[in-house]
């Protein structure tokens, strides 16, 4: 098995204490977002032996088991990653399979650059995930009631939300959230600005619950997704909880640490909080235009003491253990490949000593006992496949 070495992202959204802490340095005064582990081609994780991914390319069969090869193809179908955000990222949405393919296909035949900011789709994969809090955790997922959207929003009293308002209460369900929606991203620039700009002092003023509003619209002034955002369920995750983002489900997470794994992609549709290209028609195409429970999931324990954050993905399988010093190892080997991530305590992983923030490659059919190291629990993530 190989220790990871791993790339930190500076995203201007990113946290620039809470990766440093968990990893017990000191703060370089810029953000850290992300640290990904992997073999996505933007940041493939090392390894003694070189980088993952050049490893995998090598010898596919012997690094991700012959089911996983046949399965997902010759590649690691996931990406694992810490995910600390200081400030509100993008309100987006992924793409499904069949959407990802005809989207990248279509965009290919039209000759648009991979790199043109007006390009929607990078690849031709769905982008599923699921973010696990490992602090308090703060996010929008999926659509409210759409009456529900209309009693926060008539709250603010501001004129010009009003019409939105009374067509959140007067049409059916997906026609409401369909044409708030478009009209809210479609609007005037700059009457949309000092709309948000209004409903953003009466979020101030009225506290509460309309306090992550009024946070969102301080980073993104004059922001239509400020007034998207507020269509969408509000969630606070404790740590250990966890959301499971599907395709077409709106989200953006706004604050907190935690523990995100996703099938390897770069799709994303964004409708708001962003200086970045949105594309309405596009969004309006993917998205899902119904209200939803943001279903926050909660991990299943097993005898042999792995609690599964169950999804209906099999492009990854996410679970943890919390090892007491002392207790029986645990075998996690299995015919497919994993990456162990340990995020509290200290954990052994064969001839691996894992601190918070370090995390471990174990090929398929690799022999893997973790166990703890002492001096309180260990707490260690276990990411994997499901063929």
């Amino acid at each position: 098995m190989d220790r990871l070495s791993t790339t930190v992202r500076p995203y201007a959204w990113g946290s620039t204490t809470a990766i440093p802490e968990l990893l017990g340095v000191a703060p370089t005064g810029e953000p850290q977002a992300e640290m990904w582990m992997g073999a996505h081609p933007g940041a493939p994780s090392g390894t003694d032996r070189g980088p993952l991914s050049e490893l995998i390319d090598a010898d596919p069969v012997r690094e991700l088991g012959a089911a996983a090869v046949e399965k997902f193809g010759p590649r690691l179908p996931f990406l694992l990653k810490l995910l600390a955000a200081g400030a509100p990222l993008s309100l987006q949405v992924h793409p499904d399979l069949a959407q990802a393919k005809a989207g990248y296909d279509a965009e290919e035949r039209a000759g648009i650059p991979l790199d043109a900011p007006s390009r929607n789709y990078k690849d031709a994969n769905h982008k599923p995930e699921l973010i696990c809090a490992l602090t308090p955790f703060d996010g929008l997922c999926g659509f409210r009631e759409p009456t529900e959207a209309a009693d926060l929003i008539a709250a603010l009293d501001v004129d010009s939300l009003k019409p939105y308002v009374d067509l959140l209460h007067a049409h059916p369900e997906e026609a409401a959230l369909r044409e708030v929606l478009t009209a809210v991203l479609s609007a005037d620039p700059q009457e949309m600005a000092a709309t948000v700009t209004e409903a953003a002092a009466a979020c101030e003023r009225l506290g509460g619950g309309y306090a992550p509003y009024a946070s969102i619209a301080h980073h993104f002034p004059g922001d239509p997704g400020v007034i998207a955002a507020m269509l969408l369920n509000y969630v606070q995750l404790q740590p250990g909880e966890a959301l499971f983002l599907g395709a077409g489900v709106p989200h953006a997470y706004l604050n907190g640490l935690g523990v995100e794994i996703m099938a390897n992609s770069d799709n994303v549709l964004r409708c708001g909080l962003t200086p970045k290209h949105v594309d309405v028609p596009e969004l309006l195409r993917i998205v899902r235009l119904e209200a939803a429970d943001p279903g926050v999931l909660r991990p299943e324990a097993s005898p042999a003491g792995e609690e599964l954050y169950d999804t209906p993905i099999d492009e990854f399988r996410l679970s943890r253990y919390v090892l007491a010093p002392g207790a029986e190892p645990r075998d996690l080997t299995a015919h497919t490949p994993q990456i162990l991530l340990c995020t509290a305590g200290g954990v052994t992983v064969g001839e691996l000593t894992l601190t918070p923030g370090q995390s471990a490659f174990v090929p398929a059919g690799e022999k893997a006992e973790i166990s703890g190291t002492g001096g309180g629990p260990g707490t260690v993530f276990r990411a994997t496949v499901v063929v």
